[in-house]
């Protein structure tokens, strides 16, 4: 039976030592995060590792791999959670999905040294800031890429300014043109625009345009005496 008041001096060095890694190999991968002004930085890597690492460790010494295994997958499903409150949509773009994605690989690096598999916290560890780190220069290159409208995934938002009197003019001819494009509309979103006026995003099926038919669309709505602005933008869906 376990004495919760029994003190095993091997026990504790053992969940000592584990802790300890969880934090030093924490404490690295929030440095990176920290360093590059994120919203998950140092101390909450560290905090995310070493907890993680003293829920498994506290498992495994109360009831083997067994009672660690189940931990560890709470720890998974309650990290997520906590990744959750770090990505941000902003319009059609969200954003902290590789904080999130890094406070996952924290959760796993304290999990496996709580559970005395300190080689696997310690790779997995390089492999998370590596992914931070070495990767980052080919992501730009990439970035620096020109964007293809066939071979990129892409949400396409057309925008339409116009009276608030005419609204139901303009929507009319939104639908028409993008109609007669065969574009698909995934959105229509309606805001006020000033004081009189209404701003009308119509948000496309991703990959469903391109960008020539999209300003030949812009144009012809500009074109009217009632709309007085009309352009389009796209954004990635990552």
């Amino acid at each position: 039976m376990f004495n919760v008041f029994s003190f095993d001096l091997a026990h504790f060095v053992q969940s000592l030592v584990a802790l300890v890694v969880a934090f030093v190999l924490g404490t690295v991968i929030g440095y990176e995060r920290q360093f590059r002004q994120r919203t998950a930085g140092l101390r909450t890597n560290t905090l995310v590792a070493v907890a993680s690492a003293a829920f498994v460790d506290m498992a495994f010494r109360i009831s083997g791999p067994d009672g660690a295994i189940r931990v560890a997958s709470y720890v998974v499903s309650g990290v997520g959670f906590l990744g959750a409150g770090a990505i941000m949509k902003e319009g059609v773009n969200v954003r902290g999905l590789n904080t999130a994605a890094t406070l996952w690989g924290s959760a796993a690096v304290g999990a496996a040294a709580g559970v005395r598999q300190l080689d696997a916290a310690l790779l997995s560890a390089v492999l998370v800031l590596s992914a931070n780190t070495l990767l980052r220069p080919l992501v730009n290159a990439i970035n620096r890429q020109p964007i293809s409208d066939r071979s990129s995934e892409l949400t396409w938002q057309l925008h339409v300014v116009v009276d608030g009197d005419q609204q139901k003019h303009a929507l009319a001819l939104i639908d028409a043109l993008l109609d007669q494009a065969q574009y698909p509309l995934s959105d229509m979103d309606i805001e006020p625009f000033g004081d009189d006026d209404v701003e009308l995003t119509a948000t496309l099926l991703a990959t469903s345009a391109n960008s020539e038919e999209l300003e030949r669309i812009a144009k012809k709505l500009s074109n009217q005496p009632y709309i007085k602005q009309a352009f389009w933008n796209s954004s990635s869906m990552e």
